[in-house]
């Protein structure tokens, strides 16, 4: 009875940290409707100049926007995709990105290209009507993207190629349970707080389009972190039943698509995993997130960590010239492994985290070390009796192991000394990795 009633109580206390939460993140009608009016007049510009330049290109609103599921931020990213006739990509050879920034400066709007798999597009605007004469200051930032018009999602040339589906599944599912869309924002601002949304490769997390397909299928956030929290073994979700069984999915799929810790089949594609960019690491961290949740429900959960900064005695700064976003986030976190795996080799790392600040273009790295007592030197195989002559001659404490020859060396090396070792020794690959400044900041 005692148990009965702390359960009640704990789902009690679930239930009105996840209502509260949900009033502070979902927009009111009146700001959905000003981003729905901003991305109208940007659409219907884009589509006019397309319409001038006889450019076949129609335009929808996709995204989080399209679907009801936006969130409060301070920042809004909205999705406009610009689809292409086929037979528009076979007349210019340049290929429709170009077709897209050629409509972008007919309609004299300020945007930036950025280059990715396929280009795309973004234009920066302020959010307008916040009453009594003012104007609100949080920033719309419309990625532009360029698609091409497919029948079906087999077409596709490129990812992106599949968002019409992808919009329009969503949709339809929050048709049919409206409070579907309630519960992908908790999701979101929960992956958010957590570090896991997003799967750009320096996150390897949870896509905004895999957390709208595993509540259209868990039906709840609440049962969805409990499902997960729960799990012992490999997670499987096909909804719409487009294999047999399980065995099916894991027999038939591609393999490479197979490697997260959960496949989601996508409903629109029985061939893609929604969820192939998820790490076994980033989803772990949300799955112990999601029982500490379960165990203890509290606000911080849906509050963003700020990292503390005393809990380490060294922490590095490095700038790429790449550029900002995924390939920069994705160079950095590769020069961090790169870095952490050369700094073992002197140091035992106690706790490490990485952070990519977007607005600077720069890669945090937060390191928390010990110096060795002693370091373990590869030298030649046995066999190589010149080498392993010059070998011993230079260190004192040599031992084979298994055909090869070691030293046991003691680490009398600081950080300090360590990283100006580091630089000098690997400035060419330092370079080749598109890091063009590294610093400790103390």
């Amino acid at each position: 009875m005692v148990k009965e009633g702390k359960k009640r109580e704990k789902d009690k206390k679930l239930k009105q940290i996840l209502s509260e939460q949900l009033s502070l993140i979902k927009p009111t009608g009146q700001e959905f409707l000003i981003l729905k009016k901003q991305a109208c007049l940007l659409k219907d510009k884009i589509e006019s100049s397309a319409k001038k330049l006889k450019i076949k290109a129609g335009c929808f609103i996709g995204g989080s926007l399209a679907k009801g599921t936006i969130i409060k931020k301070e920042r809004y990213d909205i999705d406009i995709f610009v689809r292409f006739e086929k037979n528009q990509k076979q007349k210019e050879a340049e290929g429709i990105s170009e077709s897209l920034e050629k409509i972008l400066k007919h309609s004299k709007v300020k945007f930036q290209r950025i280059h990715g798999s396929r280009d795309y597009f973004i234009i920066q605007e302020r959010e307008k009507g916040g009453g009594k004469g003012k104007e609100k200051t949080k920033s719309i930032f419309f990625e532009i993207i360029p698609v091409l018009k497919i029948a079906k999602p087999q077409q596709a040339e490129n990812t992106t190629d599949l968002s019409f589906f992808h919009v329009f599944y969503i949709m339809k599912e929050t048709r049919k349970n409206p409070k579907l869309a309630d519960e992908i924002m908790l999701a979101k601002a929960f992956c958010h707080a957590q570090g896991c949304y997003g799967a750009e490769s320096y996150i390897s997390g949870f896509s905004g389009y895999a957390l709208e397909l595993l509540i259209c299928n868990y039906k709840s956030f609440a049962n969805f972190i409990k499902q997960v929290a729960g799990s012992t073994e490999k997670i499987v979700i096909d909804k719409e039943k487009l294999y047999k069984n399980r065995q099916d999915v894991l027999l038939n799929m591609n393999e490479a698509k197979l490697q997260s810790p959960v496949v989601l089949v996508d409903p629109t594609f029985k061939e893609r995993n929604a969820l192939a960019a998820l790490s076994d690491e980033t989803f772990e961290k949300f799955r112990k997130a999601c029982l500490k949740f379960l165990k203890a429900p509290s606000r911080k959960f849906f509050q963003q960590k700020k990292i503390n900064e005393k809990q380490f005695n060294f922490i590095l700064e490095a700038e790429t010239e790449k550029q900002a976003g995924d390939i920069a986030g994705s160079k950095l976190i590769k020069f961090c492994r790169f870095l952490s795996m050369e700094i073992d080799k002197l140091f035992v790392i106690k706790k490490a985290n990485f952070e990519y600040d977007e607005s600077r273009n720069t890669g945090i790295f937060y390191l928390s070390l010990k110096r060795k007592k002693e370091i373990i030197l590869e030298g030649p195989p046995a066999g190589m009796q010149e080498r392993l002559a010059s070998f011993r001659k230079a260190h004192k404490n040599v031992f084979i192991k298994r055909g090869k020859a070691y030293a046991r060396e003691k680490a009398d090396i600081s950080f300090g000394q360590f990283l100006k070792m580091f630089k000098k020794e690997n400035s060419r690959k330092i370079k080749e990795m598109g890091i063009t400044n590294i610093t400790a900041k103390n």
